[in-house]
């Protein structure tokens, strides 16, 4: 807190502004999912940024380190256990319940570009508020959903021209799941004493995400550690089989793995996590995590079991690699706020008159660089150049008294001056937006 005029304020730890210098890439990002979305027909959905506390206790599971160390939880002013969203999929699934979805035609389709929050150590492409793209699939259980949404994620990051490994795995049912835990959890106990330290804290009470450990010490344990894979049923083999054939299909590339397992307490069969080709998965957090929870829309209240899944894209770790990009690649990124046209104003009778004309001229379609916060027309002039366009409307004091305006060629230098009630039909001849 300040608390005098001298001291300034900074974000907290693990919060990040998001600038305007970085627009280029959100925007990149989101018409891109737009686009995606709109052509496999899902539609946006927004929720809270908070929600009951317990919804994330009881989907996500408690023993997880998201809702035992990193979820934001606190009283609000009416004694209600609240939380900040740490993730979307509960609370989509409470909003299929809420709004009485299970109505409406199958599967339900969704999608959203969001921002949420987990209390874990701030790294790079890791922040405490973060920013995910995910879809939903609700309704149906057929493996060309999961299908879909791999084909969905995996365009989302061909678009952006970022190469993807794909991995992918089933952890089985419910059942399968638990009877594998007890193996691991047996297995991993044997071998307590070569385990690292985060390790030794997950083996009692979540020992799958033993599995997802970076550590040196532990991967020659991981590798050697029970498969999933020996333990699910015969249907859950072959549906997993059927997934990887579309997959074949649509040639996209991947990885069987079998430690894959992801940590959440809602999943079930199919699990599949994008992690950045050329770079050891060990070395790398995923780009992409998802996969199919049956059981989550009955555990939070549902009437009846839901077949869903779904997957979330990590923004924050998409952002750097288009950085770097954009630094390999000089002007592959531009801003998008470009046109060839400038207009220009000079004397105060034509500043009042400019918003009325660049209000005009959008209300047609056509973008218009200006700045009006300079009135020299030489300094107008030089930021036309900046921008490049071809050509400059200005608008001065004589033009204002003959409700005439000029047309420069910015590269002949060549003028002509034309009524002001044409200038839009100018303009449409001229843009090239």
């Amino acid at each position: 807190m300040a608390n005098d005029n001298s001291e300034s304020f900074s974000t907290l730890r693990g919060m990040k502004d998001v600038l305007p210098k970085d627009e280029k890439y959100w925007r990149t990002m989101y018409e891109t999912a737009q686009d995606l979305a709109d052509h496999y027909e899902y539609k946006r959905i927004e929720t809270p940024v908070l929600e009951e506390a317990d919804l994330f206790e009881r989907s996500v599971g408690e023993d997880t380190d998201v809702v035992s160390k990193e979820m934001y939880k606190f009283e609000d002013k009416g004694g209600n256990e609240v939380a900040l969203k740490p993730e979307n999929t509960a609370s989509i699934a409470r909003a299929y319940i809420e709004h009485g979805m299970r109505v409406d035609p199958k599967p339900v389709k969704m999608w959203y570009m969001d921002q949420f929050y987990r209390y874990e150590r701030p790294q790079s492409g890791r922040f405490r508020r973060f920013h995910q793209l995910g879809c939903e699939n609700l309704g149906i259980k057929e493996p060309i959903v999961e299908a879909e949404l791999v084909s969905m994620a995996y365009s989302f990051f061909q678009d952006l021209d970022i190469d993807i490994n794909v991995h992918i795995n089933s952890i089985g049912s419910q059942e399968d799941r638990e009877n594998y835990i007890v193996e691991l959890k047996g297995y991993l106990k044997s071998k307590k004493s070569y385990l690292s330290e985060k390790s030794k804290e997950k083996l009692e009470d979540n020992p799958l995400r033993v599995l997802d450990s970076k550590q040196d010490e532990d991967q020659p344990i991981i590798e050697e550690a029970p498969q999933i894979i020996d333990w699910i049923s015969e249907d859950s083999k072959q549906y997993l089989m059927t997934v990887i054939e579309y997959l074949d299909e649509m040639e996209i590339p991947y990885t069987l793995d079998s430690t894959l397992v992801r940590g959440l307490d809602y999943y079930t069969d199919t699990v599949f996590e994008f992690f950045e080709a050329g770079k050891d998965k060990g070395s790398q957090d995923a780009l992409c995590g998802g996969g199919r929870y049956d059981k989550l829309i009955e555990e939070i209240g549902g009437k009846e079991e839901t077949p869903a899944a779904g997957f979330s894209i990590g923004l924050e770790r998409v952002l750097t690699i288009l950085r770097r990009q954009a630094e390999d690649e000089e002007g592959k990124y531009k801003e998008f706020a470009t046109s060839n046209l400038f207009f220009a104003n000079l004397g105060e009778g034509a500043r009042k008159k400019s918003l009325n004309i660049l209000e005009k001229l959008r209300k047609n379609g056509i973008k218009v660089h200006h700045n009006l916060g300079k009135k020299a027309l030489r300094d107008q002039l030089e930021l036309a150049d900046e921008y490049e366009v071809d050509h400059t409307f200005i608008l001065g004091q004589k033009e204002m008294k003959e409700d005439s305006i000029i047309i420069r060629d910015m590269d002949s230098g060549n003028q002509e001056v034309v009524d002001q009630e044409d200038i839009v039909e100018e303009a449409k001849e001229l843009y090239k937006g």
